[in-house]
């Protein structure tokens, strides 16, 4: 009984956290675009079923999280080495899985596509290219255990960012997965602004942090 009050007494204390001062945890490095090089090798086509793209949303009052499914990815593998790769993301799949009620739920996710967020009418996909993977040579502080830092171009709205954050690699011979850990991105970078205190007066706490998780799951089969 103990350890279950305690558990459930974590879980509680993470999520106040989360939800009063904004996501925790390690921040992605952005900045312009970068050229992206041919690469060569091995092609590994993303499993649709299991390549998955998770995010949390935080305000002052809670927070909010889901999934968004890909359409279509591939990552290229030279003698183990990952040497480009691109996800293509639909936006139109954007789940939210906190919210129980149906309508609730479903008056969320409707906001999600809107333009006051994703404009997802106008922009359906979102796309990360790889642009560099480089040895991972930093501290491991977390429950993954990071091989490598992935640097890659990503597109949202009218907006391309790149983007670093490290990640788990593993290839085998018919296979590979790589998957991060959530990292921070500042949603303002790429145009989503509902609700931001950079661009809007007086919200007072009904405003929505900028910045949001996301967590990237790649899993690819040999052509």
């Amino acid at each position: 009984m103990k350890v279950k009050v305690f558990s459930l007494l974590l879980v509680l204390s993470v999520i106040m956290a989360v939800s009063c001062k904004g996501p925790q945890g390690e921040r992605a490095a952005t900045g312009e675009a970068k050229s992206v090089i041919e690469a060569d090798g091995d092609v590994f086509l993303a499993s649709l079923e299991t390549t998955v793209v998770e995010w949390i949303g935080t305000k002052p009052t809670g927070y909010h999280d889901g999934t968004i499914s890909v359409k279509s990815g591939y990552v290229v593998v030279n003698e183990g080495v990952v040497t480009g790769g691109e996800i293509v993301i639909d936006m139109n799949s954007i789940l939210v899985l906190d919210i129980e009620d149906p309508e609730t739920n479903a008056k969320l996710r409707g906001h999600l596509l809107s333009a006051d967020f994703f404009e997802v009418e106008t922009y359906p996909e979102a796309r990360f290219v790889i642009t560099s993977v480089e040895e991972f040579t930093g501290e491991q502080t977390g429950e993954i255990m990071f091989t490598h830092m992935v640097s890659g171009n990503l597109s949202m709205k009218d907006v391309t960012r790149n983007i670093t954050f490290p990640a788990s690699i593993g290839v085998g011979d018919d296979r590979m997965k790589a998957s991060s850990d959530f990292f921070i991105i500042d949603r303002s970078e790429w145009n989503i602004r509902f609700g931001s205190r950079k661009f809007f007066d007086n919200l007072r706490d009904n405003f929505i942090h900028d910045d949001i998780m996301l967590k990237i799951t790649f899993e690819g089969f040999l052509q």
